[in-house]
């Protein structure tokens, strides 16, 4: 089943296989991927600063024994400044000279040692999941500048299981302030997508199915915004290629009830040219010359009428059966061509036939005669639009030329109208489109494109303006194949 076939409800995608449901997620795990970057050095310096407290308070512990007289203190007085720094052993260095200012009454053994006065994030960084890691019981030895200058070392040693309390309940409020916090920028940022990505591309995307199910109705096509960004762009983009979709599903059918009623009429239209040509054979008899002379044209024109009937009937399509490609004179063609574009045309349009007489053409003739034909009438039709609207207009004149360059046949038609519209330029070649003239249809030059492109030619509007029209069209001749063969032997008197 395909999405144009499902309803909306099931064509809608769920929460979380949305575009709103991704976007959620993803700013959730972003947020919570920024806030861990961010909790590796804090906790790191969160340790620096906890130790760093336990220096300076190991320092005020050292200062007031050094105030003591004799610097003698009581065993309880001892203890309790020790307890009070929250460490086991206080040292202080000046030079080469190491003393040892308290000592409780146990001397634990040191598991680690640490160095905090040069300190980098790495390390901290390590060294601070190292404390996590390591449990309770283990005890530690820091060194570090005293605050206040009291020595130029000072060591200690303490128990870490205090540190690593302090940073477990400093993680939890970081992961708890951090899960409030994600959740709350996640909120700000999904209303914000939301609003600015998420239903502007929901409602391009039901427009977009919507337009599938009828893409014939143009209450169907979307209506751009004036958003200026990539939304913007991509709305105004898709309503132009859904109405040049739809004016071609328009164009479609048209031609398909035209082909209909093309077949339609064909087939009448070819029963009433086989009675047409009937009588023409009965005015061949007549010994009238003037008769005798337009006949064998009428006979020519109903031949060619009443086989493009039949293959109209054959096909039933808009498709021309392959050429069938003959050497002949230009020029014979040219005046048979004029011949019939003079019953059309009025006496105020001259015809000229320009080919020299020993030019010969590689095409088919009805195609060449087709071509040429609608391209005269073209020109018949253009002039008479323009004595029509001024009578005082001057006479028209309709020329075609022909020439040879090696194997190419170049045929111009030149006619002495108004020139093509600038609107009709634009699709020139297309059918129902390049029309130029009122209830023109648009098929004469379609129809001498197809036709001329089927013998591998081309065809151009060399030039077009108030002075007149020049149509061009160029003819190959066919590549000759060359067949292998095997040349004869002549074999000796004594051959074998």
């Amino acid at each position: 089943m395909t999405a144009a076939q499902l309803s909306p409800r099931e064509n809608r995608p769920g929460l979380l296989y949305g575009l709103s449901g991704k976007v959620l997620i993803l700013t959730i795990l972003f947020v919570m991927l920024g806030e861990v970057l961010i909790f590796l050095p804090s906790l790191a310096n969160f340790r620096l600063t906890w130790l760093k407290n336990r220096v300076a308070q190991a320092e005020i512990a050292a200062l007031a024994v050094e105030a003591a007289p004799d610097r003698m203190l009581s065993g309880d007085l001892r203890n309790e400044l020790l307890m009070g720094a929250g460490v086991h052993v206080v040292a202080l260095r000046e030079g080469d000279t190491r003393q040892l200012v308290l000592r409780g009454d146990r001397a634990p053994m040191i598991d680690a040692s640490y160095d905090l006065r040069d300190v980098g994030w790495v390390e901290a960084i390590w060294d601070a999941f190292r404390a996590l890691a390591a449990g309770d019981g283990r005890v530690i030895g820091v060194i570090d500048t005293p605050p206040n200058m009291s020595g130029d070392l000072i060591e200690l040693a303490l128990d870490e299981a205090p540190l690593r309390d302090a940073m477990l309940r400093y993680t939890v409020s970081i992961l708890i302030v951090s899960i409030i916090l994600s959740l709350m920028v996640a909120g700000l940022v999904f209303l914000a997508l939301n609003r600015a990505l998420v239903r502007p591309m929901q409602r391009l995307t039901a427009n977009m199915v919507a337009f599938g199910d009828d893409p014939e109705n143009p209450g169907r096509i979307i209506e751009p915004g004036r958003r200026r960004d990539e939304i913007g762009v991509a709305e105004r983009e898709l309503h132009a290629m859904q109405t040049e979709l739809s004016g071609l599903l328009q164009q479609k059918n048209r031609l398909a009830a035209l082909g209909l009623a093309v077949s339609k009429v064909s087939h009448d239209l070819r029963n009433l040219l086989a009675s047409a040509q009937l009588i023409s054979d009965r005015l061949a008899m007549v010994n009238d010359p003037t008769v005798q002379r337009f006949v064998p044209k009428l006979i020519a024109s109903l031949d060619r009428a009443i086989d493009l009937c039949v293959k109209t009937l054959k096909y039933g399509r808009a498709q021309e059966a392959p050429p069938r490609r003959e050497k002949m004179a230009l020029k014979p063609l040219i005046d048979e061509v004029i011949d019939t574009a003079v019953v059309q045309a009025s006496s105020r349009i001259v015809f000229y036939n320009h080919a020299p007489p020993g030019l010969d053409a590689d095409a088919d003739r009805d195609h060449l005669f087709r071509i040429l034909t609608n391209l005269a009438r073209n020109a018949i039709q253009a002039i008479e639009a323009v004595q029509a609207e001024d009578e005082s207009a001057p006479d028209g004149a309709v020329t075609l030329r022909a020439w040879r360059e090696g194997t190419i046949v170049t045929i111009e038609v030149n006619d002495t109208g108004p020139g093509i519209p600038e609107r009709a330029r634009e699709h020139l070649f297309e059918a129902f489109r390049s029309a130029g003239r009122q209830g023109g249809t648009g098929l004469g030059l379609a129809i001498a494109a197809e036709l001329t492109r089927a013998h591998g030619g081309d065809i151009m509007l060399a030039g077009t303006g108030p002075a007149g029209t020049s149509f061009r069209l160029t003819i190959p001749d066919r590549v000759m194949e060359l067949h292998a063969g095997r040349r004869g032997e002549r074999r000796s008197a004594t051959g074998a």
